[in-house]
């Protein structure tokens, strides 16, 4: 095991207790002995880790610490680099341009032999069918995603029906082929999942619609019988 990899693990550990715990613990759950475990944690401490503790007393890792990009493991680079070429490849021009500079951002503050393994990457993202485009723009429906907004839309339906809803948005998903909104729709009073191809225009209302955007998609998982992400 490298030694990054090694103060990375150490870092886990001390996240998974909230209250102090022992040096020898820690060791046992590290798989290193009590005398590098010490070492270890001088060195996350070195580094910035706000690790409170001393032999004898236990450790205790103080909430909110970051870990910097040097501690990513090489498959969670790899993660990352093979992320961003599926959003680049799949996902509108907006967040396909965000996708590049965040990975372009990550990739160059790390170790030189990391950033080496991020550049020749050899996971790819293989040609999917063709997406049908949308006409409106989905940066728009992300924004009132994140601000909680209602948004009123002019619906075109299978049948070529015209319809103007006023929904509540809470997830975007993205499709091989299609984009679709998910949204609560005051119409229908319910769930419905709206392809963004056949939304003929928008509007960002002033409102907040009344329930928060984490328990219209708990309640939305609940109705599809989709199990929450580990």
């Amino acid at each position: 095991m490298s030694r990054s990899q090694r103060l990375l693990d150490l870092v886990q550990v001390l996240r998974r207790h909230r209250r102090p715990v022992s040096g020898r613990r820690l060791a046992e759950e590290t798989g290193v002995s009590i005398r590098t475990l010490y070492r270890d944690i001088a060195t996350l401490q070195g580094q910035g880790a706000p690790i409170e503790g001393e032999p004898g007393l236990g450790y205790v890792l103080k909430p909110g610490f970051m870990l910097p990009p040097l501690m990513f493991t090489e498959d969670e680079i790899e993660a990352l680099v093979l992320g961003s070429r599926w959003v680049a490849e799949r996902s509108d021009d907006r967040l396909g341009a965000a996708a590049a500079d965040a990975i372009a951002k990550i990739v160059a503050v790390l170790p030189a032999d990391l950033r080496e393994k991020a550049d020749a990457s050899a996971l790819l993202v293989g040609p999917g069918r063709s997406i049908v485009e949308a006409q409106i723009d989905l940066g728009l429906v992300r924004q009132a995603i994140r601000s909680e907004r209602k948004l009123t839309i002019a619906y075109r339906d299978a049948g070529g029906m015209l319809s103007e809803r006023v929904i509540w948005p809470f997830a975007l998903g993205f499709f091989d082929q299609v984009r679709v909104v998910v949204a609560w729709c005051e119409l229908r009073q319910g769930f419905r999942h709206f392809r963004a191809d056949r939304i003929a225009g928008l509007t960002t209302m002033d409102l907040r619609y009344p329930r928060r955007r984490t328990a219209l998609l708990k309640a939305w998982r609940e109705s599809e019988g989709i199990a929450p992400p580990a």
